[in-house]
């Protein structure tokens, strides 16, 4: 800061602090005349807390140590090294997805028995509490990305219960993209920054759609009213893959889990979120922010559907669906919605960076009661999730307040960057032992047998006998004919700046979910219909 006038004042106000009033003649008469006597009145006083460096010694002057007034720095000011060196470490590597986030504490409460289905001790009884920490985020754009963009919106909850930590790791969306894990990162690809450019690239999203038509029914939900969340308290929350819930008797059923908003849906139309981006990029985190702190706690009803896997063989007999497809979605008439408890979000954290930005959630974090199902894309993000924190937040990011279990821990893994070892100290590092008091493991939480009959191990083609249209045409038939122009609208507009083979292969793509559908963005398109790729699916009397 430039030299001041001796009249000038600097008033400073913290929390902390009382209302502080310095002076601020030239630097040289102010240290003689006054030695910072200002400052260190305040702090004799009691009034502040006197600064320190990271390892504990006091500061006496925020002044870099300089061989004269107008001379050169001298290394030996570790106090400005000190800082200039964290400051160059400050940031952490950003997520590859769901890259900017908002979080929040809260608490879980059951409302309704579900123990028939699963000894989880989270469900154990009506009226039990549990501690949550849930982070929402956008899924494609980096960390500076604007709040209301069109995009898919991340749903994570870390559940701290007395047997662990469970991570339930989701979307606002019931389906997702792909179903083959082969193809995750090479989607996700599509949806950042082309090589050459550096620019996002909608040549680049539709060439990978239109050769994975799997992808129809999450696009058709992303395109559609339901694409821009009005804020983060106005969506549903959904676990999106299958898992497995396992009783006290070892009784395995399939799950899927479901956070309806209790403040109702409310999403922007393209023109409204426009608006708000233009002054506002951060509205959905100010949003929940304010939100919370203004005492208006966002609140979530937890439903579950339930398979056995007996309804599993015959909806798939009769339907040709795999139930552990991740593009696809149980019927609610086939798999209504069971009831479970509330989730109310009541604390916002006190530092974003510590709580929300190193906040570490995986599929993998499961616990006796709860655990995976055959579905692909859930079985590879069991290790992917995992092994990103190990990347960004270090070997022992489940040592970070935020994540760590409210129950005890107990393990042999040790060392590595950034140990405590506060919960095992001097205690053995390995096992067996014949230590006494050691921790040991206990039969009594085994998962019941998998038979997995006679399978055939092999990279089987994940596009082959699959049916990626009727859902997709099912939700298309459920919009209302404004609803439906606006969709294929926005559709049009994306899918316009794409290659025109991409397009026309994509329309034959909306043709298979329904004719409405594919005649729409066709006709915005200005595609001619008879000139579709050979083998399309429109009828020659369909042609515009």
């Amino acid at each position: 800061m430039g030299v001041m006038g001796r009249k000038s004042l600097l008033t400073l106000t913290s929390p902390v602090c009382a209302q502080i009033r310095f002076s601020s003649p030239p630097i040289r008469e102010l240290a003689i005349s006054q030695g910072d006597s200002t400052m260190t009145n305040q702090n004799a006083s009691g009034n502040c807390p006197i600064l320190t460096t990271a390892e504990g010694a006091p500061i006496a002057r925020q002044h870099a140590l300089t061989a004269g007034p107008r001379g050169p720095l001298l290394m030996q000011d570790v106090q400005l090294l000190e800082q200039m060196q964290h400051f160059n470490r400050e940031r952490i590597p950003e997520r590859v997805v769901h890259a900017k986030g908002s979080g929040a504490y809260g608490t879980f409460t059951v409302t309704h028995d579900i123990t028939r289905y699963t000894k989880a001790s989270i469900f154990s009884r009506i009226g039990k509490q549990t501690e949550c920490f849930l982070r929402f985020s956008t899924v494609a754009g980096e960390r500076g990305a604007a709040d209301a963009e069109r995009d898919v919106r991340g749903f994570a909850v870390k559940f701290y219960t007395d047997q662990g930590n469970w991570d339930m790791v989701g979307n606002n969306t019931p389906v997702f993209f792909v179903r083959d894990p082969y193809k995750f990162a090479n989607f996700i690809h599509t949806q950042k920054r082309e090589p050459q450019s550096n620019l996002r690239s909608n040549d680049m999203q539709w060439d990978f759609w239109s050769q994975c038509p799997e992808s129809l029914h999450q696009v058709t939900i992303l395109f559609s009213d339901r694409g821009i969340p009005a804020s983060y308290r106005h969506l549903n929350g959904y676990g999106s893959h299958t898992y497995s819930l396992i009783n006290s008797s070892g009784d395995r059923v399939w799950c899927k889990f479901h956070f309806k908003t209790n403040q109702g849906i409310k999403n922007w139309m393209d023109d409204d979120a426009a608006k708000i981006i233009g002054h506002d990029r951060e509205s959905h985190q100010r949003d929940l922010f304010n939100s919370i702190a203004s005492g208006q706690f966002p609140s979530w009803t937890l439903k579950i559907q339930v398979m056995t896997q007996q309804q599993a063989d015959a909806w798939s007999a009769r339907t040709g669906w795999n139930p552990f497809d991740l593009t696809k979605v149980w019927p609610h008439a086939d798999f209504p919605l069971i009831e479970v408890g509330q989730m109310v979000l009541n604390r916002n954290p006190d530092n974003y960076h510590a709580e929300v930005e190193q906040a570490a959630f995986k599929p993998s974090a499961l616990v006796p009661g709860i655990g995976p199902s055959p579905d692909k894309m859930l079985q590879a993000r069991l290790m992917s999730y995992a092994d990103t924190h190990l990347h960004r937040v270090g070997v022992n990011h489940h040592q970070i307040p935020v994540n760590k279990p409210r129950c005890p821990v107990m393990h042999y893994m040790r060392d590595g960057q950034g140990a405590t070892a506060e919960t095992y100290g001097s205690a053995p590092n390995y096992w067996p032992n014949t230590h006494a008091g050691a921790p040991m493991p206990s039969e009594k939480f085994s998962d019941p047998t998998w038979d997995l009959g006679q399978a055939v191990v092999d990279r089987y083609d994940s596009t082959l006998d699959h049916d990626d249209f009727t859902q997709a045409g099912n939700l298309y038939r459920m919009f209302d004919d404004a609803h439906r122009d606006r969709l294929t609208t926005r559709i049009a507009d994306a899918l316009g700046t794409a290659r025109r083979d991409i397009q026309m292969l994509q329309v034959c793509h909306f043709f298979r979910a329904d004719p409405d559908y594919g005649r729409r963005v066709a006709s915005k398109l200005k595609i001619d219909l008879n000139a579709l790729p050979a083998g399309h699916p429109v009828p020659a009397s369909h042609a515009l």
